[in-house]
């Protein structure tokens, strides 16, 4: 293997080949980074992230952000494109005044109150994860910017511009039984006009009470479960709306409801309001012809959410799959009629013995055997048992030899 180049006394923007090149990163000399042929991307995180980071660096440390200069796409655009950065290094903010980011997503993890200038940063998307911030982050945003928030959004507060759109992926229960999440007083945000609000289609459902506090919506995109869909009315001003994963539309307002919009998509959603929302649509273009795109499709019944779409080996395929999807029935109509703990604890070592036989079973399919299992000790037959979600995993852990 060759050694890696040292590009510290290169110019901006003059290395495009791939290779192994020499960083004074954190330090003089300090890492060795591996561009590979069509790679846009970069991923800086703590060691314990191992291969998934091309660069270790920990959360404390401080980062030489223009070692990065140098380097561009074959085309002459600034490289990396997308930055994918896990620590406490906020300099990225100034560095990309001189160098604009197409995306930069920070994932901090402090445990203090911090103030950060990122008023005249020059990044197209910034995606901020706040999932490990036990502290809280008020930032000044740059202008221009989309902005993305993901985890516990109390923790963050936003001065500055108003981002161009606003995205919103709060933490939330897997249990769908749980309370309706009430989204924060989020301060500037709320004058944004263009919002998307994501929740999974199975778990804790987000509420739509409140939404009116983003008085200036025009455009509005959800994702998965919600509840008091009657909320959107006082959205009189919408123009697009698009609902997409979503099992129930109780209470959703008929589509005069919105005398303004002109797209509306609704995708995966509950059979039985799908139906009555492409009667509402024909008859809305009969009255006034919409300008933009305009579909109702993809209607599912209620059974679909759960043996369909809720079951985790969506991602697997071949033989694999269908094994997978048949020890999974097997496991399921056993603990249906399961009378007590003892046959609910056969059933599941008998689903996770069942993997211990197939071949080609990494570390992501593991996961998913283990959140198909999860998914057993939500049934209510099995919570009737007194067998929680805790038990079932130890029972699983303790049948799987892999």
């Amino acid at each position: 293997m060759s050694a890696p180049i040292d590009v510290s006394d290169r110019p901006a923007g003059s290395v495009s080949d791939p290779g192994r090149y020499r960083l004074d990163l954190t330090a003089t000399r300090s890492h060795v980074l591996t561009i590979e042929p069509g790679r846009g991307n970069l991923i800086l995180g703590p060691a314990r992230m191992g291969k998934k980071a091309d660069l270790h660096v920990a959360a404390d440390e401080a980062i030489q952000w223009r070692a990065f200069e140098p380097f561009a796409t074959p085309a002459g655009s600034p490289w990396p494109r997308y930055i994918d950065y896990r620590g406490n290094d906020s300099g990225f903010f100034a560095w990309s005044q001189r160098r604009g980011i197409e995306q930069f997503t920070w994932a901090p993890a402090f445990a203090d109150a911090r103030a950060v200038d990122g008023g005249g940063a020059d990044i197209r998307s910034l995606q901020i994860r706040l999932d490990d911030v036990s502290g809280h982050l008020r930032l000044i945003l740059p202008e221009r910017s989309s902005l993305g928030l993901y985890g516990d959004l109390s923790r963050f507060t936003a001065l500055g511009a108003v981002p161009r759109s606003l995205s919103l992926l709060p933490a939330l229960s897997r249990r769908r039984s749980d309370a309706p999440y009430a989204l924060p007083d989020l301060g500037l945000l709320h004058a944004a006009t263009s919002l998307s609000l994501h929740a999974g289609p199975l778990g804790q459902p987000i509420s739509l009470a409140g939404i009116e506090r983003f008085a200036a919506l025009r455009s509005l995109s959800l994702w998965g479960g919600f509840s008091d869909w009657d909320a959107l009315a006082k959205l009189a001003d919408l123009d697009s709306l698009e609902i997409r994963f979503a099992p129930q539309l109780d209470g959703l307002p008929p589509l005069d409801a919105w005398p303004k919009l002109d797209r509306f998509i609704a995708y995966n959603v509950d059979a039985a309001a799908g139906k009555t929302l492409k009667a509402q649509l024909k008859a809305r273009a009969k009255l006034r012809e919409w300008s933009d795109y305009a579909s109702v499709s993809q209607l599912r019944k209620p059974e679909w959410w759960q043996r369909e779409y809720g079951r985790p080996f969506a991602g697997w395929s071949g033989r694999n799959a269908k094994a997978a999807n048949a020890a999974y029935d097997t496991a399921l109509q056993a603990l249906e009629q399961a009378g007590d703990a003892a046959a609910a604890k056969a059933a599941v070592v008998a689903f996770a013995a069942h993997f211990n036989y197939l071949k080609g079973i990494e570390t992501g399919e593991r996961e998913d055997i283990g959140e198909a299992v999860w998914q057993f000790s939500q049934l209510a037959q099995v919570a009737a048992l007194g067998v929680g979600e805790e038990q079932a995993l130890g029972w699983f852990d303790e049948a799987r030899d892999y």
